[in-house]
């Protein structure tokens, strides 16, 4: 073998100019968006759950904008606009899209990204209606119920009932004006969409198998305990803003009917109307409730704090017995 091949080759997979090497049987590979949105994969398929990149500067219920934020500033009238640039910067390839709800926070990037890279789009019809209506061609899309326990071949995936966090009036976000939203979002919508057209419209979480792997993930901060009760994921993926107070015992009550996990990494926690450059430490410190939950109710289970675009590798744990393995 020439001597320089070992260097060709590092420096093709560098560049990405050779196909993906596939992890170990027994491994997955996690990395965080921000917001609820995870990229994982197994080295051959991506799957991206609530890719939201674009963090647009719009007062949220736990954050107000910032005052040095030189970008533009967003309201529940104006039309939704997703950062192309920050999208291209991160994300390269995506087999499949698992969207939990269709609020803006979950899905704005949602059609530039599934128009980009080509992947399947599954989620509910809300969803479906909005990546239709916004140009994802109709064989890109899937919608699904709670209760499918569907395979794929490269991975399997059950849908999971689940419910929305509880979100109270906050000072930092007005009213949205006009009448009551739709329910879900309406079949017949035109583009272009105001951020105050980004309903809720049903939510779900999923039971992921991939690559030997069990992953459950959640998009917001509630779920329906009898729908998950029984499952064993090797890691959880919990929704960990401060609404999940509005919940009774919220993570006492999951970690128990999950069997306590070995690995929880909470998701939708941290500051997203701001850049990805911007300082976590305000949502890293009021995650520290959450952190104490999870250790006071299962102390064996290990927390990761995820950091942006810094894979985690997740590693199955063959002595967990599940409902669904």
């Amino acid at each position: 073998m020439p001597r320089c091949l070992p260097q060709l080759v590092f420096l093709l997979l560098l560049g990405g100019l050779l196909p993906a090497i596939a992890w170990a049987q027994g491994e997955a590979r996690l990395a965080y968006m921000g917001t609820a949105g995870w990229e994982i994969t197994d080295g051959k398929t991506v799957i991206l759950v609530d890719p939201y990149l674009s963090r647009l500067k719009l007062p949220t219920s736990n954050d107000g904008v910032l005052a040095d934020d030189s970008r533009p500033l967003f309201g529940w009238d104006s039309i939704g606009v997703s950062d192309e640039a920050v999208i291209d910067a991160h994300i390269k390839k995506a087999d499949f899209i698992l969207i939990t709800h269709t609020h803006l926070d979950h899905t704005l990037d949602l059609p530039y990204i599934a128009r980009k890279t080509g992947a399947k789009v599954i989620g509910t019809e809300s969803t479906i209606n909005l990546a239709r209506a916004s140009g994802v061609p109709g064989n890109q899309l899937l919608a699904v119920r709670g209760g499918d326990d569907l395979e794929f071949g490269v991975f399997s995936l059950r849908i999971i009932p689940s419910l929305h966090g509880i979100l109270r009036p906050s000072a930092n976000m007005p009213p949205i004006p006009g009448p009551p939203p739709p329910d879900i979002f309406p079949p017949d919508a035109k583009p272009p969409f105001h951020l105050r057209d980004y309903v809720q419209g049903g939510t779900l979480a999923y039971f992921i198998r991939l690559n030997g792997v069990k992953l459950l993930v959640f998009g917001s901060m509630n779920y329906i305990e009898r729908e998950v009760e029984g499952l064993r994921p090797d890691a959880a993926l919990i929704g960990a803003m401060p609404e999940r107070r509005e919940i009774h015992q919220y993570t006492a009550r999951l970690l128990r009917a999950l069997g306590n996990p070995p690995l929880v990494l909470p998701t939708h926690w941290d500051r997203f109307n701001v850049p990805y450059s911007t300082s976590q430490q305000s949502a890293i410190d009021r995650l520290q409730s959450f952190l104490a939950e999870v250790k006071a109710a299962s102390p064996n289970t290990r927390i990761i704090v995820p950091e942006y675009f810094q894979p985690i590798v997740v590693k199955a744990n063959l002595n967990r017995t599940a409902r669904n393995k």
